[in-house]
């Protein structure tokens, strides 16, 4: 089964979390990331200051499918104190997608 990565970044904080609790799980040096955290901002647009946090994956990151094969949540999603972080069925992407219309988000599919 293939699996994609859904971010709200609207409630991301930058907490690192998901970097940190990656790189344990996979034994990645400090120069290696399976998710990283990109800052967006501070800018102002349309009048306003928009200041965001998206956690992007890398192509180190495999969605945990050991874990999740063992009906575990990938570590990203469990550690990720924003419940920011969704880690899907591709077939489930969209409908969830539809559920979070309005809000920031981002879907990663590998």
């Amino acid at each position: 089964m293939s699996y994609g990565m859904l971010i709200n970044y609207e409630y991301c904080t930058g907490c690192h979390s998901c970097e940190v609790s990656c790189r344990k799980e996979k034994g990645l040096a400090q120069d290696e990331w399976g998710i990283k955290l990109q800052q967006i901002g501070p800018e102002k647009l349309g009048g306003k200051w928009e200041w965001d946090y998206l956690p992007v994956p890398s192509s180190l990151c495999d969605r945990c499918a050991g874990r999740i094969e063992e009906g575990k949540k990938p570590l990203c999603q469990l550690h990720c104190l924003a419940h920011a972080i969704e880690v899907l069925p591709v077939e489930k992407l969209g409908a969830r997608m539809a559920q979070l219309a309005g809000t920031k988000t981002a879907c990663f599919v590998k």
